[in-house]
């Protein structure tokens, strides 16, 4: 019995096409057509690497929320102040609407709205992955109250979801055609909000 031929394609590459792909279109709205274009792969060798659709999407929805945690994580890390942290991420979702003439928002979002509650696995994924998520933002909470910019006695825990819900909700408004200044003046108040 011979082995199999290698599979040709790099892993990291296409996990990252598939991903975009169900970020742009949604699970119902990306084909398998599409997931074949997107990765350059054969039904064939899409199967072996994946699994199936549905194992992709899984697979997809990780790795994007793995790379989201590790950048907020980095840019914590590096930020001038836990406040500043929270504003720059904050601006950075509204700047989409300048950046992109087609806006994914966040795919967090984009899944709990469209899948999650038809299905256990991906509502118990996205489920702890906004905790995952929002314990970084209570850690940037927590270091603004230690740096005296957020009132001590404010829960942290509240707060960093506080702090996930505006993103969430800019992300959306984004999606929706808001306008940059409009969103620029709702992350004032967001911010407004932790004081």
């Amino acid at each position: 019995m011979t082995a199999g031929r290698p599979i040709a394609y790099e892993p990291d590459a296409a996990l990252a096409a598939v991903m975009h792909a169900f970020w742009q279109r949604g699970y119902e709205g990306t084909s398998l057509a599409d997931l074949l274009a997107a990765t350059g792969l054969s039904k064939s060798s899409f199967y072996q690497a994946f699994g199936s659709k549905q194992a992709a999407f899984e697979q997809a929805l990780a790795h994007y929320c793995d790379t989201l945690i590790a950048e907020l994580r980095v840019k914590l890390r590096t930020a001038d102040s836990g406040l500043a942290f929270i504003e720059a991420v904050l601006r950075g979702a509204a700047a989409e609407a300048v950046r992109c003439a087609e806006p994914r928002g966040c795919m967090i979002v984009n899944v709990a709205t469209e899948f999650s509650a038809r299905d256990p696995r991906i509502r118990t994924a996205i489920a702890q992955n906004v905790r995952r998520v929002t314990q970084v933002f209570v850690a940037a909470v927590k270091r603004a109250q230690a740096e005296g910019a957020i009132p001590a006695g404010r829960e942290p825990r509240v707060l960093g979801r506080y702090v996930l819900s505006c993103l969430a909700g800019l992300r959306t408004l984004v999606k929706a055609g808001t306008g940059h200044r409009a969103l620029g003046e709702l992350i004032a108040v967001q911010m407004a909000g932790l004081n």
